[in-house]
């Protein structure tokens, strides 16, 4: 691969921007491939290298890229205006379609990001209960506010020291962080604290530590035990929305929340996030309410355009999308999983309707902690193989891979070959 532009961009974007990225994910060591243009489920480098695209903007892509009725739409929308700082009827429309879609979205509000969107919903329920306290799990990713920005500590159960610099212990003096898929210490966390939790918010699948899939009824349980101590659950689907089926989470599972946030795939590849719930907790909401929320781009003519056009897609074609997007899913795990036995790599596999991981360690993994415990150097040399032979997945073993329908059968199997060459190096490298 001829990478000497990606190299020359990479240096003059350290000088501008920190770590020569915008978000800490697309750093990769030498340096990452930059973008020229994308089509369907294959991006184009700066280099004149193509890559089937498996990182589909972290899940964001669910039809690949510049899919032709979106871009269509935005393109009609554009030349009408892309801001008007004033509502409009396609707010109105995609609102009615996101809460027949979403069952628990009662009443919504249209903000940018996911990190807004779980920011809010936090402001929200603890305006609706008057309770300042919450609960996170452990490798739950709700964006990059300092409320939950948040890791835990050795115990069972504590309380969160922050994650990041420049945000005070004190901030984060509220949040509780719990071992995910762990009945007990949630069970232990609301007796202790009785009354003051005022919510529990929850990846249903976590995907941004690897992928953790929930443990047998542990969704209906945090509906439950949330429910018997009236505190508001929180399903954060910034990423499970509309990808594990048009319902999301909540469809998929049959576990209907209080309030939830949505994201990537609603937006059609623009920056688009969702909060809503109950309506009663919802109407808390200003102007109507004393909850505070506001933003000059929420609900934006192209952002709400875009999210529109693939939400009507979705519906028409739910019943054609989600089961080729499993069938496919379900074809790259079994390849992964074999060449992992064939190899002698000692390997999880796990997969969920159009995503999936592969985690380099022998025992199973069903939380945070037992995802620590993966080769995050065997991942690195897998990583780097797939690159070599043209596929692009997330650079980290503590991310996720998609699926888009825009992936076809030459695609999975040049994928599948791909998948059998880096796990045939990673042994090498590992036994050398």
């Amino acid at each position: 691969m001829n990478e000497n532009k990606s190299k020359t961009l990479f240096e003059r974007a350290k000088k501008v921007l920190p770590g020569g990225v915008n978000s800490p994910v697309r750093a990769f060591a030498p340096y990452p491939f930059f973008v020229e243009h994308a089509q369907g489920s294959k991006m184009y480098s700066a280099d004149d290298t193509t890559y089937i695209d498996y990182c589909m903007a972290y899940g964001a892509l669910l039809l690949g890229h510049a899919y032709p009725d979106i871009a269509e739409a935005v393109k009609n929308q554009l030349a009408k205006g892309s801001l008007y700082g004033a509502p409009t009827e396609r707010e109105v429309e995609f609102a009615e379609l996101i809460a027949k879609s979403s069952p628990c979205m009662e009443m919504l509000r249209l903000v940018n990001s996911g990190t807004e969107a779980t920011m809010h919903a936090i402001r929200a329920a603890r305006g609706y209960t008057g309770r300042k306290k919450i609960i996170k799990f452990e490798g739950c990713f709700h964006g990059s506010h300092d409320n939950v920005l948040v890791k835990a500590g050795s115990g069972a159960t504590t309380f969160g020291a922050p994650n990041s610099l420049g945000i005070p212990e004190e901030t984060t003096r509220n949040t509780i962080v719990v071992p995910y898929n762990d009945f007990e210490a949630l069970e232990e966390t609301m007796k202790r604290e009785d009354n003051d939790i005022a919510a529990v918010i929850v990846e249903p699948v976590l995907a941004n530590v690897g992928l953790i899939l929930p443990k047998k009824d542990y969704l209906s349980y945090l509906k439950k035990i949330t429910s018997d101590y009236g505190a508001v659950l929180i399903f954060d689907e910034i990423i499970t929305g509309f990808r594990l089926a048009l319902g999301g989470a909540q469809e998929y599972f049959k576990v209907k929340p209080d309030m939830a946030t949505l994201g990537k795939v609603l937006g059609g590849g623009f920056p688009l996030a969702a909060f809503g719930g109950k309506k009663e907790i919802m109407q808390n909401i200003s102007p109507v309410g004393k909850v505070y929320q506001a933003g000059t781009f929420s609900g934006n003519p192209v952002s709400a355009t875009a999210g529109f056009t693939i939400l009507n897609i979705l519906n028409k074609k739910k019943n054609e999308i989600y089961p080729k997007l499993e069938k496919n899913c379900v074809e790259l795990k079994k390849a992964l999983t074999d060449s992992a036995k064939a190899h002698k790599v000692q390997a999880q596999v796990y997969n969920i309707a159009s995503l999936y991981q592969i985690f380099f360690t022998k025992e199973p993994v069903t939380d945070y902690a037992c995802a620590k415990l993966s080769d995050t150097q065997m991942f690195t040399t897998y990583f780097h193989e797939l690159l070599r032979q043209g596929v692009f997945i997330p650079p980290s073993q503590f991310e996720t891979c998609f699926l888009s329908t825009a992936h076809t059968e030459d695609d999975l199997k040049h994928t599948i070959n791909a998948f059998d060459k880096a796990l045939s190096k990673t042994a090498k490298e590992k036994t050398s």
